[in-house]
């Protein structure tokens, strides 16, 4: 009766970890150094590469036999420009990174009450605020305590790029399709400065007269349907970014609060991050942040 030969995988147990979040079969993964042992970089290069072929046997595979025209009467119009620029590049995030999204709700009672009564000190007149703005100065401040998320990854070195400024992306919607201008320096600016420069980049994006330059070197990306609808979403990753906040419309809701029902706005979040770099704790506790930022503790101080 012959024994069968049990092959005994070599790698650390942080290799190991990192293999079971990306979902690798260590059994499958070759490794580079000495006697086999496998590395997390062995592991990335398995990823990538299982993933190159999938794509490649997809191209293969003939998604419909027929011409759509024999089953009705259809209409062809060529993709628009901006939708042809950014599809290669959402479908290359959605391959090469292994998204988390985490979702939940932020208070925003107070937030709201205040950004509802701001008047001008000297005319007395009504202020006008985006709540957009406000969520800008909380992911700021949240990028401030959790730099993992405003970095960028370097397989090529194996390095992980920690940035210094703190550039807001933010998803517009125009006539020509989606854009993501950067928000400079969000940091630097109070909420009546963000609210102007919100416009103006939303403006200039809808008339084509943004540089394009505009488009690169952010922080994070904030994607909002407050003003459109909906509750929660999974906001793809904007590359080299490594995470992207989707924010949905704000509603009120009963909410149990002591012992008692109280009438609350709450304002869904939907955090999609790059799990290679960031884990899920440090994402519920980024969230967390986030929540206490746009909450009654410090609505008053974001705005200043």
């Amino acid at each position: 009766m012959s024994e069968k030969k049990i092959s005994i995988i070599s790698a650390s147990p942080k290799t190991r970890k990192f293999a079971r979040e990306l979902g690798a079969d260590l059994s499958l993964v070759k490794g580079s150094e000495r006697e086999g042992r496998v590395t997390e970089n062995d592991v990335k290069l398995f990823v990538n590469e299982s993933l190159s072929k999938k794509n490649q046997q997809q191209k293969k595979i003939v998604m419909h036999p027929y011409n759509h025209a024999e089953f009705g009467e259809v209409d062809e119009k060529p993709i628009p420009r901006i939708k042809k620029i950014a599809g290669p590049h959402l479908q290359k995030s959605w391959n090469e990174i292994p998204h988390v999204t985490q979702h939940d709700e932020a208070d925003i009672t107070e937030m709201e009450s205040f950004r509802k009564s701001l008047r001008d000190l000297y005319t007395g007149e009504k202020i006008s605020v985006t709540p957009l703005a406000f969520i800008i100065r909380a992911v700021v401040e949240a990028l401030k305590d959790y730099p993992n998320f405003n970095a960028s990854l370097d397989l090529e070195k194996d390095k992980i790029i920690y940035k210094k400024y703190y550039h807001i992306g933010i998803a517009v919607d125009t006539p020509h399709g989606l854009m993501v201008p950067k928000i400079r320096d969000a940091d630097k600016k109070d909420i009546n400065a963000l609210g102007e420069e919100l416009k103006k980049v939303s403006k200039l994006s809808a008339e084509l007269k943004i540089d394009k330059k505009e488009f690169f070197g952010g922080s994070m990306t904030i994607s909002s349907l407050g003003g459109i609808g909906g509750g929660f979403f999974t906001p793809i990753i904007n590359q080299p970014e490594v995470a992207i906040l989707g924010v949905g419309r704000a509603e009120r809701k009963q909410v149990f609060m002591g012992d008692k029902y109280e009438s609350r706005v709450m304002l869904p979040l939907s955090l999609s991050y790059d799990h290679r770099i960031i884990d899920g704790a440090e994402g519920a506790r980024f969230c967390v942040h986030l929540k206490e930022s746009l909450g009654k503790d410090f609505a008053y101080k974001l705005a200043v």
